[in-house]
């Protein structure tokens, strides 16, 4: 079991149940720090930069009473293991898809967060038989949508923020970074507390953290090209989709971005918050999450 250092404030965040294993699983050249608990019919949760798993534990929290739940930290963040290559989204769902066959997992029900919405597709387009549902919080689809439209978006100036210079512009201030985001992408600020912020900026500190972060921006080309490619391919998912977007961020506009790669989409605003829903309005994301799943 991975641990943080006790200076990290790790209590910062809402601590997962008793009774879930954390354990690093092998997969695809990487290892994946994974929490799972809980039995049932499986949950797969995702989370996007700025998070780690830490996020979902209100939600893993209620789904472990009748559900089997798992929560990953994607390749390179949180405590996996920092690969030095892989960070395509179409390679990242092979990750995933690994973790869930280490676990002797055949179906999931899928929610996922910012860059897990990314992982989630290429995971949903290339092993549909694996995801029964989807839930795709607060984030668009590289090369789908609004896409182009994003690229030149002010607010999304770190899609090309990478490289040795910028990580040492970063490196040693990766709270200034981190506080950029989830200051200017948040219907209220003050809901992000300082705990939690510091709990996230020690784990963006950690070694390789930050410029594995910015690997995963640093594949949005290649991502563009791959999710194109496999709409093209593999048509739209046919599994419910519930597209869900923070009143003040996408809102309504996450089921338009949906509709473009899936048949049977739901939309869904959290309200009362920006991009980062778990952070500013869990008990309604939570409710939202665990209507849809128990539909």
């Amino acid at each position: 079991m991975a641990r943080l250092p006790a200076s990290s404030a790790s209590a910062a965040v809402v601590p997962y149940p008793p009774g879930f294993r954390t354990r690093l699983i092998a997969t695809n050249g990487t290892k994946l720090y994974v929490r799972s608990g809980g039995q049932g019919p499986a949950v797969l949760l995702l989370h996007g930069f700025g998070d780690t798993g830490d996020m979902w534990a209100p939600i893993a929290a209620k789904l472990v009473k009748d559900h089997t739940v798992i929560v990953p930290d994607l390749r390179g963040m949180g405590l996996s293991k920092h690969a030095e290559t892989g960070y395509t989204k179409k390679n990242q769902a092979v990750d995933i898809a690994g973790v869930l066959d280490a676990l002797k997992i055949q179906k999931a029900d899928l929610v996922t967060h910012d860059i897990g919405n990314m992982v989630g597709y290429a995971l949903a387009a290339q092993y549909p038989e694996l995801i029964t549902k989807w839930i795709v919080i607060d984030a668009p689809l590289p090369g789908i949508g609004t896409w182009a439209a994003q690229l030149s978006n002010p607010k999304t100036w770190h899609f090309n923020f990478h490289g040795p210079d910028e990580e040492r512009l970063v490196k040693g201030r990766e709270r200034i970074y981190l506080d950029r985001f989830w200051n200017e992408l948040s219907a209220d600020p003050s809901r992000i507390k300082e705990a939690t912020r510091r709990h996230y900026a020690a784990l963006y500190a950690r070694p390789h953290a930050i410029h594995n972060s910015f690997e995963q921006f640093k594949a949005f080309p290649q991502d563009s090209l791959d999710n194109q490619a496999l709409l093209s391919k593999q048509g739209k998912l046919a599994m419910p989709v519930y597209a869900l977007g923070g009143a003040k961020s996408y809102g309504a506009g996450m089921a338009a971005e949906l509709n473009v790669v899936a048949s049977n989409v739901t939309g869904g605003i959290v309200p009362a918050s920006g991009h980062w829903v778990m952070e500013e309005n869990p008990k309604a994301t939570t409710k939202l999450v665990l209507d849809f799943l128990a539909k």
